[in-house]
């Protein structure tokens, strides 16, 4: 006996039969549309369903609420966590559920990860990305990414630095819930905005510098405190304190004196080392300047507006770092259980814990992942460029004198050594490539 195809109706079509019913009755309804009639008479129970869904749905999957009160209670909360711009996460939501399943008195309820989802499936949430401005790209990009890294390049040349004398520096603003990139939110938002949690004193700074080979150098952690913190921090890390917890020149200088002597031979001081940073002020005062010559290092500073072409943590290392960190505080969120505010703010981790997860998080990054951003930013050469490239044939031919026949070493020099880029350390707005 041949098969009979079963035909899945859409939300439209159930409305019209539904209409056909009220004025005709189920039965001539039923015999009109050619559908059996007990079809008709179900559609009729489903009709306040089926007139607040999309009119192409076909069918109403998945299993009911069962606790309806509590599920009730969490979309209000994370309604009310969304309209104050709050990022939310499903630890997030899994931790707030049990909560309210122990103040409600249900004994049998988990909150797993697999409820989490049919609760997001069954309320219309799903996870979002923020929507954000991006680094504005200056006109004259072309032009100052070929100026600096010819300026590099007869720097390694002339000094004769190898890929372990070759460091970037930069910091990485971060704060204690770790911001979101994506949050629940309903579908079909076109904007989803995240704003910061209002906790000032919440937020930190981490200092990351790496070599051209792939060495890393202790980074080092800005607190936003007047004091030094009594907590014990593990080993491999700097700990500092300053009341904006961001870098300045003071900043500057215990990170020269206590990580960046920490390189290769930093020492001694006997091999010439090139120290890539950007344009924030801390990084290019005279002070700083001096301390960096007194350290047998040469200071090369990356242009406005550029950072996201030329700086290799911003390229793809500060990301690995910013990922590895994440999973470690979700980790964290997952394993204990944790307090929230009136306002419904999860209270942050210790000092001591966020210093144990930014050095894991550091040593996980892959050495591969840092040489391949050097090369990317044209720092280094890249051993697995395309030669044919007509960027590739610019840089390694030394007698292509068109590129820019007007610019001297001492015009080269005097912009990436200049005084003239005033805008200074912007908090934890992330404005350069974050």
């Amino acid at each position: 006996m041949p098969k009979t195809k079963r035909l899945a109706y859409d939300a439209e079509f159930k409305l019209k039969a539904i209409e056909l019913a009220e004025g005709k009755g189920n039965r001539k309804a039923a015999f009109e549309l050619g559908i059996h009639e007990s079809m008709v008479r179900k559609w009729r129970k489903q009709k306040t369903e089926l007139g607040a869904c999309k009119r192409t749905r076909r069918a109403f999957r998945g299993c009911a609420a069962r606790w309806p009160e509590l599920e009730a209670q969490l979309v209000d909360w994370v309604h009310i966590q969304r309209a104050a711009s709050r990022g939310l996460s499903t630890v997030q939501v899994q931790l707030k559920a049990i909560e309210m399943a122990r103040t409600m008195g249900i004994d049998n309820f988990v909150g797993g990860a697999t409820w989490c989802y049919r609760f997001m499936k069954r309320n219309n949430l799903s996870m979002r990305t923020k929507t954000t401005l991006c680094q504005e790209i200056p006109a004259d990009l072309l032009e100052k990414t070929t100026l600096f890294r010819n300026f590099v390049s007869e720097l390694i040349a002339e000094e004769f630095i190898g890929l372990d004398f070759i460091v970037n520096m930069d910091e990485v603003p971060l704060s204690f819930d770790m911001p979101l990139t994506r949050t629940i939110n309903k579908k079909g938002e076109s904007s989803v905005s995240i704003k910061t949690t209002g906790h000032e004193k919440s937020n930190f700074t981490c200092v990351l510098a790496c070599t051209a080979s792939g060495i890393k150098l202790p980074p080092m952690l800005i607190f936003k405190r007047k004091t030094m913190p009594k907590e014990k921090f593990p080993a491999g890390i700097v700990i500092k304190v300053n009341v904006k917890g961001w870098m300045d020149e003071t900043m500057m200088h215990n990170w020269l004196a206590e990580c960046f002597t920490k390189r290769p031979g930093g020492f001694f001081r006997r091999a010439k080392t090139l120290l890539v940073m950007d344009s924030m002020r801390a990084h290019i005062t005279v002070g700083v300047k001096q301390a960096v010559k007194s350290a047998n290092a040469l200071l090369a500073v990356i242009p406005g507006g550029t950072t996201k072409f030329l700086q290799p943590l911003d390229i793809s290392v500060n990301r690995s770092f910013k990922a590895s960190l994440c999973k470690l505080w979700e980790r964290w969120m997952t394993e204990g259980e944790h307090s929230f505010t009136k306002t419904g703010r999860m209270r942050r981790a210790s000092l001591a814990e966020v210093a144990s997860w930014v050095v894991q998080a550091w040593e996980e990054v892959p050495i591969r992942v840092i040489i391949k951003a050097f090369q990317k930013a044209e720092i280094v050469a890249d051993d697995s460029a395309d030669l044919d490239s007509p960027s590739s044939e610019n840089e390694n031919d030394p007698t292509d004198t068109n590129a820019h026949p007007a610019m001297t070493d001492e015009a080269m020099r005097a912009i990436f050594h200049s005084d003239t880029e005033d805008s200074d350390f912007s908090g934890f707005s992330g404005n350069e490539g974050d």
